[in-house]
């Protein structure tokens, strides 16, 4: 009985290590934001990794819904419901480009990202 009290103790610790782990919950994912950009002539082309956040409404998977406004030189542009898009028509120069990542009734996330971009002739 003695040889055996070990290797009983054992299992019971690898059996309730293993099935323990059975009623831990996925961590909700923390929200970030990640920038691309690529300027061809007038337009620049954004690609934004953001995570924890979901464009669609109808994505039942996420809790949290956004949309991302774009400031062109500290002046609101537009707001746009996608993580890839463009910017058109920037007149020749350097010019600020911030990203703000807000929910449905513009209340900010934190998640912002600001880049300088150069238009060329």
């Amino acid at each position: 009985m003695k040889k055996h009290f070990p290797r009983v103790i054992l299992m019971v610790l690898i059996t309730g290590i293993l099935f323990g782990f059975n009623n831990v919950s996925p961590k909700e994912e923390i929200p970030s934001l990640f920038v691309q950009h690529q300027i061809k002539g007038e337009t620049v082309f954004i690609n934004c990794i953001v995570t924890g956040i979901s464009f669609r409404e109808t994505d039942h998977s996420k809790k949290r819904f956004g949309k991302i406004v774009i400031w062109i030189d500290g002046k609101k542009k537009s707001e746009v419901n996608a993580a890839a898009f463009m910017i058109k028509g920037l007149s020749p120069g350097s010019h600020s480009v911030k990203l703000e990542v807000v929910d449905l009734n513009n209340a900010s996330y934190g998640m912002e990202k600001e880049f300088m971009v150069k238009i060329t002739r």
